[in-house]
């Protein structure tokens, strides 16, 4: 079945067409008047498609267009790139306080994070069991949000015996959303829970929600403290972390240490960071000086 043309598509048709038949009739007309009659139909054709044109609406095959999709206020952020992970990442400009960058941070693991949680506590939800194990595993190996699926770039910095740990990366947008779905439900599911390392030492997790600043489209904060022991002195590991999604992309900071959590630090990571971030899947260059906030 043939489509029907729209309605701007069908008054340009008729116009062009009433040109088209002012000119034949004029030049049958013979004669020295048949160039006069000719200019005339000629201009009135081109009068009618350009009155045509203008009743169009914007955006019709007739219609007249402005700017690009990536001008209008709701336009999807870009994909993200290897080298645009790089430059979305945190820089010692972004952080107050004496924060250093280091060159080591893909290899920062801790050891109080590693053991096997034990599922005898959890009397009436064995499989709760399983989420605390992974919430451990992904701790230790900077993994919450699950292995990201287009390019990666991690930094770090340190202060003292604190640490702070920034990934940006690409995801897969609906494994992304279930990650942070899952990372809400962790403070319910796991709450306070034991887990034994290989040596038979005992560690006491528990686990709260922290609030994370109105930044990106979705966002997700975890609040995460271990109690063992390090070099045969009883220690606690207290961590802060937070995961920001912008479009398919996300950041997540983790930052704390035996010193205790760096909650401060680590919400203005999160604002510089998705800032950066933004910025990067516009199609920018963040600014070597951070992005004043209030």
């Amino acid at each position: 079945m043939s489509r029907r043309p729209s309605h701007p598509v069908r008054l340009l048709a008729s116009a062009l067409a009433a040109g088209a038949l002012l000119t034949t009739a004029a030049c049958s007309n013979g004669g020295g008047t048949s160039g006069t009659a000719s200019d005339t139909a000629a201009a009135r054709a081109r009068a009618a498609e350009q009155d045509a044109v203008e009743k169009a609406p914007s955006g019709s095959p007739t219609g007249s267009t402005s700017g690009s999709p990536t001008d209008s206020p709701g336009a999807s952020p870009s994909a993200l790139s290897e080298s645009g992970a790089k430059a979305a990442l945190l820089t010692e400009a972004d952080l107050e306080g004496d924060w250093n960058q280091v060159q080591d941070a893909d290899k920062w693991r801790d050891r109080l994070l590693v053991g096997e949680v034990d599922v005898a506590g959890f009397l009436t939800a064995k499989a709760d069991a399983a989420d605390c194990q992974e919430l451990l595993d992904g701790l230790y190996r900077d993994s919450l949000l699950g292995e990201p699926s287009g390019p990666s770039a991690l930094t770090g910095f340190a202060q003292g015996d604190s640490r702070l740990l920034e990934q940006v990366a690409g995801y897969d947008r609906a494994g992304l959303d279930d990650r942070l779905t899952w990372m809400a439900s962790l403070p319910d599911t796991c709450d306070r829970f034991t887990a034994t390392d290989s040596a038979g030492e005992e560690r006491t997790v528990q686990v709260t929600e922290a609030s994370v600043p109105e930044a990106g489209d979705a966002r997700q904060g975890l609040h995460v403290t271990v109690q063992g022991s390090a070099a045969g002195e009883a220690a606690t590991l207290t961590l802060d972390v937070a995961a920001v999604r912008v479009g398919t992309s996300a950041l997540t900071v983790t930052g704390g240490g035996l010193d205790g959590g760096q909650a401060t630090s680590v919400e203005q990571a999160v604002r510089q960071g998705t800032e950066r971030l933004r910025t990067v899947l516009g199609g920018g260059t963040p600014s070597p000086q951070p992005t004043p906030m209030d």
